[in-house]
């Protein structure tokens, strides 16, 4: 695990942007198409900005699917992730290959589980843009995780800290409206990248970026185990850095 320390957020979305492109390109010029995993939520603003904008990405050779949705929710909704990522992603890349949306239409989980699953099965995910929660989640994985299951993606519930976090941020007006289970994509399939590039924001962030790069693993908190994943890069402003121990402005963990 290689750990940055920005002193902004924009610098932080920057670099994140710059060093998943990095590995985007590189993978673009070894094979005719790959596939990348990309995150949600206030921590992905400036990365994202960043990302879409690099003119030597071949877009059109690039499939993106994205880590979780709300169960539930429609697609109009504010806090939807669809829409977010087609308004912030989507729409700016209109050379774009593939987006594989998750539906979290209560009525057809299962079916779109199946769809899903097929679908990421058959394909190396080459890069995987994400961020952690507050509670040290990794995409919907609330602690305590499943470490364990084969599947790619998940029926989760949502936890307190969880749902009380998408509250704060302005997503939804009370607590009651935030939803309480979602589809995620599962610890073990985001493990599988072969590249992992996370942008953690903020001091709310501090105590579980300490978890995740110098508590033990742990699926009480789930991010700890990219400690174990052999080419993830964490970029962090000096807010959400500033619990760890020894901080400079590089560190290879």
């Amino acid at each position: 695990m290689k750990v940055e320390i920005l002193n902004s957020k924009q610098n932080l979305g920057k670099s994140a942007a710059d060093k998943g492109a990095e590995f985007l390109c590189a993978a673009l010029a070894e094979k005719p198409e790959v596939s990348i995993i990309v995150a949600t939520g206030a921590s992905q603003f400036e990365m994202m900005e960043t990302l879409v904008s690099k003119p030597e990405i071949d877009w059109s050779r690039v499939t993106v699917f994205h880590l979780d949705e709300y169960i539930g929710l429609p697609d109009t909704h504010p806090a939807s992730f669809r829409k977010y990522l087609r308004e912030r992603f989507v729409s700016r890349l209109p050379k774009l290959g593939k987006f594989i949306e998750i539906d979290g239409a209560e009525s057809g989980v299962d079916l779109e589980l199946a769809r899903l699953n097929a679908l990421i099965s058959s394909r190396e995910i080459d890069v995987c843009f994400a961020g952690i929660g507050e509670n040290c989640h990794l995409a919907f994985n609330d602690p305590p995780a499943d470490f364990d299951t084969d599947e790619p993606f998940i029926v989760v519930t949502l936890d307190e800290a969880c749902r009380r976090q998408q509250l704060g941020e302005g997503w939804f007006p009370t607590f009651e409206d935030v939803p309480a289970k979602a589809i995620s994509m599962s610890i073990k399939q985001i493990f599988k990248s072969k590249a992992i590039v996370l942008s953690i924001p903020d001091l709310r962030k501090a105590e579980a970026v300490k978890a995740c790069i110098e508590g033990p693993v742990s699926n009480l908190h789930p991010a700890s185990i990219l400690q174990k994943h052999g080419n993830c890069h964490v970029f962090l402003e000096t807010a959400s850095a500033s619990l760890l121990a020894g901080q400079s402005v590089l560190r290879s963990i």
